[in-house]
């Protein structure tokens, strides 16, 4: 059961880091649902890479840094987009089959990039293109393993560093320790701290709040992503509609059916993420109404079925044809630019605790995620996490520590919605000291209510994140990127670094 490395997440970076590994001792990939159930799974939008003939790996730096607002790691984003390429072609050779016109491959462009870059496979399938090349390709190697476990609950340790985790096998009701050399989380987003959400079920900021309560630093957790675009139907969940679709021409209207982008940005409905979520929100508070439409009525008919069958298809299924009417739109969580602290290999602060994908805090995005960077982040630096986990050390002795039956304890479920809601209000697209006070007071009042069983990790993780969201957002004193504080809307030159929380240490800027 103990292999030499233990990935506990099956999306895009750790698959990528699981292939990296394969030769260099046993690998097992550990999922917290089904293998195939990862937000990887659901990135519609593409993946950026300069490949094309008009495009610069310096252009894409340039507007991945432009995004970030002043807080990209240069020596990451360069990384990223040096190294984009061959990444790509690797994925073909593999068998990823992206979308092409004729013989080469077919670029769009999404908001904030200055070219047309960004890579789709069948429209808007991407991120489930390249996980399914990714596990097709792991799986084929002797030396990776895979299992399904209920969740990770927490990392072990000794003197050394981390040296496992501690995860819960649901089906037989039992906490099983997983010893390893080395430890890669993997566990992608944090979408479910907060009430609409893109993200999956699964996403509930697990290896963050784990690496937390082992000691580790987080970065710049305040920064989250809302996606201006997702469909806004009762009783639908917040599927996202990508912002290919305003890359091929959708256009923005309030209930009124007046274009309301024109004044706010130059590049309009391409306007960089945060510009666009803050501008509808301001549209919903002005008109009171629950969300504003995407209008794509304009475009040719057939176009939108062939150009984006899963979003046509999922719309259809909920009432919407986008061929002949608006889709009704909110923003929702959907990225977070924060996570583990890491360096450009992966490494934590905790000798042998490994981060990447979203799940780690890089330095790439900045404070502000450029539009398909997250894709091609996942398959860089996942390969390079997987690399350099292999120079660990050899595991030390694994005690003694068996699998252990636990009884079923109560899932505290309304506590969970009430964390979500309070995030949502006062730690989502706009805030203000005032309500970020109120959020870190409410939620350390209830840190001792959580029942302590495996049923509760999820909510005992969505607690932790939210309440470090809530932290680290009070004490950036400014606007800048995805973080808009109302009663400091500016940029001040003096939080132009990147927020550190850990445990023991407290919040710093570094």
């Amino acid at each position: 059961m103990n292999p030499d490395f233990l990935i506990v997440g099956a999306g895009v970076a750790g698959l990528r880091a699981a292939i990296e590994l394969a030769e260099a001792g046993q690998v097992l990939v550990v999922a917290k649902e089904g293998l195939r159930e990862s937000s990887s799974e659901y990135a519609q939008g593409g993946i950026a890479v300069a490949l094309s003939d008009d495009d610069e790996v310096a252009l894409h730096e340039q507007d991945t840094l432009s995004a970030g607002d002043g807080l990209c790691d240069p020596a990451a984003v360069r990384t990223l987009v040096e190294e984009g390429p061959d990444a790509i072609r690797e994925l073909i050779e593999w068998g990823a089959a992206f979308d092409r016109e004729g013989s080469r491959l077919a670029f769009t462009r999404e908001g904030a990039h200055s070219r047309n870059r960004v890579l789709h496979a069948d429209g808007d399938s991407t991120g489930r293109e390249i996980a399914r090349t990714l596990y097709l390709t792991a799986a084929s190697l002797p030396n990776v393993s895979f299992r399904s476990f209920g969740t990770a609950l927490d990392l072990l340790l000794d003197g050394s560093g981390a040296v496992g985790a501690e995860l819960y096998d649901a089906a037989a009701g039992r906490v099983v320790p997983i010893f390893a050399r080395a430890v890669l989380f993997a566990t992608g987003g944090l979408g479910q701290v907060f009430l609409n959400t893109t993200n999956p079920a699964v996403a509930t900021g697990d290896g963050v709040a784990m690496a937390y309560r082992a000691g580790a630093e987080i970065a710049d957790i305040e920064f989250v992503q809302f996606h201006p675009t997702a469909l806004h139907v009762e009783g639908a969940p917040r599927f996202l509609l990508s912002e290919a679709l305003r890359g091929e021409g959708g256009r923005l209207r309030n209930r009124e059916g007046k274009r309301f982008m024109e004044g706010v940005h130059p590049l309009r409905e391409l306007a960089p993420r945060d510009v666009v979520a803050r501008a509808i929100w301001a549209e919903m508070a002005r008109t009171g109404a629950p969300h504003v439409f995407l209008d794509l009525t304009h475009l040719r008919a057939g176009f939108l079925p062939r150009r984006f069958p899963r979003i046509y298809t999922t719309c259809l299924e909920h009432g919407v044809d986008l061929e002949h009417g608006p889709a009704p739109v909110a923003p929702a969580a959907h990225y977070a630019m924060g996570g583990v602290h890491t360096d450009l290999e992966g490494r934590t602060s905790i000798p042998r605790l490994f981060a990447a994908g979203e799940a780690a805090a890089n330095g790439v995005h900045g404070a502000n995620r450029l539009a398909s960077n997250s894709l091609l982040e996942g398959v860089v630096f996942g390969a390079r996490a997987g690399r350099a986990m292999r120079d660990a050390p050899p595991a030390p002795p694994c005690p003694s520590k068996e699998p252990y039956r636990v009884e079923s304890g109560a899932y505290a479920s309304e506590a969970i919605e009430e964390i979500r809601s309070l995030a949502w209000e006062k730690c989502g697209i706009v805030r203000d000291g005032a309500g970020l006070e109120d959020a870190v007071g409410w939620l350390e009042a209830r840190a001792g209510e959580l029942p302590p069983s495996p049923e509760n990790a999820a909510v005992r993780n969505v607690h932790q994140v939210a309440l470090l969201i809530a932290r680290c957002a009070l004490a950036r004193r400014e606007s800048r990127g995805a973080h808009f504080r109302a009663d400091a809307p500016q940029k001040r030159a003096e939080f132009e670094k990147h927020t550190v929380i850990s445990k023991d240490g407290g919040i710093s800027f570094k």
